[in-house]
């Protein structure tokens, strides 16, 4: 009967002091947290505007910068004919590097984690590229007259600004957005061209005639292309040519294509932040001087997505 009696007295004292024990337990511990926390997901659809700045530098080709112009001013003259002054001078490249800015918009649409859209921006450069150069010539012609061909000349190259429509590719990895971008694209070029000519010569057979005149009086040395009284038929080395400078300029506008890519990260759901790297090309399809001109650009830039 005792031991009945403690059997039950036993299970009585456990049955209400393991529920109270299992009631302390903290089961967190072993199954962790109650919830996960939210991961924001990004929606790139939509309409965007911004703004962007970085460093630009610029290569520009000045192809015949300077034949059109001499060839026209010594159409006539034994200086094309003899020398053929309008292709003595070389067209070189210039080159031109600064800070660029400007704005952008576009367009978004996702699907999956694949977005596509088309991009339109504007680009402030002004910066100006330049090249020069210099030759002279001379010869006896069959004529006699020592003639000399000397020329000089220098062209430049600004970009004013330039704009771009190009379509765009990305893939989404959370709030990145890698991607690359190419279309067209079209700027504002203002070119200037100038030679300064100098085409003078005197008649060497009267020259040594009177040099080696004992007796009689000397015959006239002509002569062309000098500056008045800058002839001394005694000392004809010593003389001073004329100087004709020829010049032209215009803006004008040119197309051609840009390449580039770059990483979008979103701040939030409506800021977005980019880097971004653009090569664009333009060509003067006419062949007149600075007919090719290839900028490089790296920048940064910052939208509101709507």
């Amino acid at each position: 009967m005792r031991t009945l009696s403690l059997a039950l007295l036993t299970g009585f004292t456990l049955g209400i002091i393991m529920p109270a024990w299992g009631a302390d337990l903290d089961y967190g511990v072993l199954r962790g947290s109650d919830y996960e926390p939210e991961v924001q997901i990004i929606d790139w659809n939509g309409v965007y505007f911004g703004g962007h700045g970085g460093y630009s530098s610029a290569t520009a080709g000045f192809k015949n910068a300077y034949t059109p112009l001499v060839s026209n001013a010594l159409r006539y003259s034994t200086a094309e004919s003899s020398f053929n002054a309008s292709s003595l001078l070389a067209s070189r490249g210039g080159t031109m590097e600064g800070a660029s800015y400007g704005a952008f918009a576009g367009f978004n649409y996702q699907f999956d984690e694949t977005v596509i859209g088309v991009e339109a921006d504007y680009t402030r450069f002004d910066r100006t590229a330049s090249t020069q150069d210099h030759i002279s010539r001379f010869k006896v012609g069959s004529d006699g007259y020592l003639e000399t061909v000397s020329l000089t000349g220098a062209a430049t190259a600004r970009i004013e600004d330039y704009g771009t429509i190009r379509a765009r590719g990305g893939y989404a990895i959370g709030n990145f957005l890698p991607y690359i971008t190419g279309g067209l694209a079209i700027g504002r070029v203002h070119t200037e061209q100038s030679v300064a000519i100098q085409d003078y010569g005197y008649d060497t057979i009267a020259y040594k005639a009177n040099q080696a005149l004992t007796t009689g009086n000397p015959v006239a040395v002509k002569n062309f292309g000098y500056t008045a009284n800058g002839f001394d038929p005694n000392n004809p080395e010593a003389g001073t040519a004329a100087t004709q400078v020829v010049r032209t300029a215009k803006t004008k506008t040119m197309s051609g294509f840009v390449l580039g890519g770059g990483l979008e990260f979103a701040l939030t759901s409506n800021i977005l932040l980019r880097a971004e790297y653009q090569y664009v090309m333009l060509n003067d399809f006419q062949q007149s001087a600075a007919n090719r001109i290839a900028i490089n650009t790296v920048r940064a830039g910052a939208a509101v997505k709507f």
